[in-house]
């Protein structure tokens, strides 16, 4: 580095504590400008939720359904704790329940990524297969069914008021804080159970009210955009599939049915605007932001930064976009999103390698 470089050597100095377990280090995830492949004249940023130590948003769901039902008594210790998941809230699941000493058994419809199976079960859970036919109200119902017949404790993600609060308390705070003094136009999510956008939009409705909430789901599911409302049990739990419901492939997106946590924020009018994405699309910019920002997140990700880059091209000059991205990469690598990479060398990959005569692969 010569004297006249701007570029700094970097420093750290630690956190200034000490954690006392792994659940104490979820939140406070750091939010990160996109410099690349913003437009110009456009600010964008992300969210980036999977610096969470499972690496999803989800462990802060996690966290807030277990720590609520300790407080009021409905989890007794060494209880086992079962929830259907179409992966990351298992994954969040998993890990406070190893740390805290809760067995757990996840449901989860065959149709999600082997990754996620083999996540929750090093982590210590149980995992249920159920038939992809039966779509997410059929794993729902099956985590009911051994609830009760066991006397578990149900999680419940998709209705639980720890779902919104946790998002309440601290992602919407983060967000607060980190641009606290400077201007946010655009918050950009989709949505799984609806807890981001339900916590996050009671803040932001209150104290940053100029601020507009991009909502998003898969263009070949919109049961949001049907206007169709969801029939609901008398423990608001899904009583059917939604019509609208069609199989997508942004995983973590949009169950077969409108979870009750959602409905808060489709009643209250916490979003200003739903933008359907294609789950292509998702997978494109996933692969953009990966190889042009080195920022890793899984198809979920990259389709809120779609809806986001969407937003961008029609913003007013000096815009600020937030997009949350929930996970990472590492969710995908037998589905689709990874489709274009093989473990063995391409073409240029080879021609590479034969430029120079030496330590080449037969």
């Amino acid at each position: 580095m010569t004297e006249s470089s701007d570029v700094k050597a970097r420093l750290t100095n630690g956190r200034g504590r000490l954690f006392d377990s792994i659940v104490d280090t979820i939140g406070d995830t750091p939010v990160i400008r996109v410099n690349r492949l913003a437009p110009d004249g456009v600010t964008v940023y992300v969210k980036a939720e999977f610096f969470n130590p499972a690496a999803s948003v989800k462990d802060r769901l996690a966290i807030s359904i277990i720590e609520t039902a300790e407080r009021n008594g409905s989890l007794k210790p060494g209880q086992t704790v079962v929830e259907a998941t179409s992966g990351n809230t298992g994954i969040g699941l998993a890990m406070v329940c190893a740390a805290k000493g809760y067995p757990l058994v996840v449901t989860m419809a065959d149709s999600f990524s082997v990754e996620r199976r083999q996540v929750m079960r090093y982590l210590g859970a149980k995992v249920v297969l159920t038939p992809r036919a039966q779509k997410g109200l059929g794993m729902y119902r099956k985590a009911r069914e051994l609830s009760e017949a066991n006397g578990w404790f149900f999680a419940g993600q998709f209705e639980t008021e720890a779902n919104a609060q946790i998002h309440q308390d601290t992602t919407a705070r983060e967000i607060l804080g980190d641009f606290d003094g400077q201007r946010l136009d655009y918050f950009v999510t989709g949505y799984g159970t609806g807890g981001t956008v339900a916590g996050v939009g009671r803040v932001l409705r209150k104290e940053r009210p100029a601020t507009k909430i991009i909502l998003s789901e898969p263009a070949n599911a919109q049961i949001v955009g049907s206007g169709t409302a969801q029939e609901r049990g008398a423990d608001q739990s899904p009583a059917v599939s939604h019509p609208a419901f069609e199989p997508h492939p942004i995983q973590g997106w949009t169950p077969d049915f409108i979870p009750y946590v959602l409905q808060e924020a489709i009643d209250g009018k916490y979003y200003d605007e739903l933008i359907p994405v294609a789950g292509p699309d998702g997978m494109k910019w996933a692969r953009e932001l990966a190889a042009k920002e080195g920022i890793f997140t899984g198809v979920s990700g990259g389709s809120t930064f779609a809806v986001a880059m969407q937003v961008a091209q029609s913003a007013e000059p000096g815009s600020v976009i937030l997009a949350m991205l929930p996970d990472t990469g590492e969710r995908y690598l037998s589905t689709p999103l990874f489709e274009p990479f093989g473990a063995d060398m391409n073409d240029e990959e080879l021609a590479i390698s034969r430029s120079t005569p030496g330590f080449q692969m037969d």
